[in-house]
């Protein structure tokens, strides 16, 4: 879900002028996003700019900025942008490296950073961009914002390294793999409507309303990311890629309970391989038949009320709408 389809997704649901604000204010971030990763280093500015070019949702500073707005007081929109900036390079870094992690040859249908610079240059550009993400936040100033932030990177990073240890668990339980999604997701999106809030009041129950709502609506995102490894082509990378990779993610582990002992030793035994179409059409057939996918989507949906609830504790604003239809577009993406 990008920035773009966001806002024709939520046109006329809010005034033109709140979404020309906020389209504006994307539009800067990105103007920012192309003077930051410039660089003279050869190698870093080719990362920099083929990631920058090969597109992004920048929905993370789209929703750094509706945060802020949705507390209803006054805030520094340039704050809010360089801000913004800062979250998206640092996920640009983590792209960066998640691709060469997983050998990935495309994103977004693009091939990666890795793939045209090698593995050892694509992880040290993807180091500078998160250096220069932190020399933003040293800018800013604010010690609680970059604490908060730096927390977020910490937390992040220990989940990249814990879904490592997980990999080619066949048998992971759905509690270690949601704690593992709430580490390496939830927790950046959380951190973007936190620091949205941090920017625009010090009110403790506003700040943590939309913390709650990141939180939940992180999860929920990356639940339906995981469906749609398996049911669609249309993401850039190869289907059932965390499958392949011996990554078990929520659909296989919902599956796993209805498979008899012949099918959980099929579904095992191809774990972490190149499947070939045919199991694989099996393997997905199961996981529709029995339910794999709708328990998986009534999972999103939850996550989404919880987090439209904590949204409740916000005045009604036209930037709660955005925020509200940001749940919408999560779960519409999995269908």
């Amino acid at each position: 879900m990008s920035a773009s389809a966001f806002f024709q997704a939520v046109d006329g649901k809010v005034s033109n002028e709140v979404l020309d604000l906020i389209s504006s204010e994307v539009a800067r971030v990105e103007q920012e996003l192309v003077r930051q990763v410039g660089s003279q280093i050869g190698t870093v500015e080719l990362v920099g700019q083929s990631t920058l070019k090969a597109g992004g949702k920048r929905l993370r500073p789209a929703i750094l900025g509706i945060a802020a707005r949705a507390t209803g007081r006054p805030f520094d929109s340039e704050r809010a942008i360089r801000l913004g900036a800062c979250m998206e390079m640092i996920h640009m870094a983590t792209l960066i490296h998640d691709d060469v992690i997983d050998q990935s040859p495309l994103r977004r249908g693009q091939p990666t950073a890795h793939t045209q610079v090698g593995a050892t240059p694509a992880i040290l550009a993807g180091d500078v961009l998160l250096a220069k993400a932190m020399v933003l936040l040293a800018e800013d100033g604010d010690l609680q914002v970059i604490r908060t932030v730096s927390q977020m990177v910490v937390e992040m990073a220990e989940g990249e390294v814990r879904e490592l240890e997980v990999r080619n668990q066949f048998d992971l339980s759905e509690r270690e793999h949601m704690e593992v999604l709430r580490m390496k997701t939830a927790a950046f999106i959380e951190c973007c409507c936190l620091v949205g809030a941090m920017i625009a009041t010090d009110d403790a129950t506003t700040i943590q309303a939309l913390r709650d709502y990141g939180a939940e609506i992180g999860l929920a995102f990356q639940i339906v990311d995981d469906l749609l490894d398996y049911r669609s082509n249309d993401t850039g990378k190869p289907k059932a890629g965390d499958f392949r990779e011996g990554q078990a993610t929520l659909p296989l582990i919902l599956l796993r309970k209805s498979l008899n002992n012949e099918e959980y030793a099929f579904a095992q035994r191809h774990f972490g391989t190149e499947i070939n179409s045919d199991d694989l059409t099996l393997l997905t057939g199961w996981m529709r038949d029995r339910g794999a996918f709708d328990e998986a989507e009534s999972r999103a949906e939850r996550h989404v009320e919880i987090a439209l609830a904590a949204l409740e504790r916000l005045p009604n604003s036209e930037s709660r709408t955005l925020l509200e239809s940001v749940s919408g577009l999560v779960l519409s993406r999995s269908r």
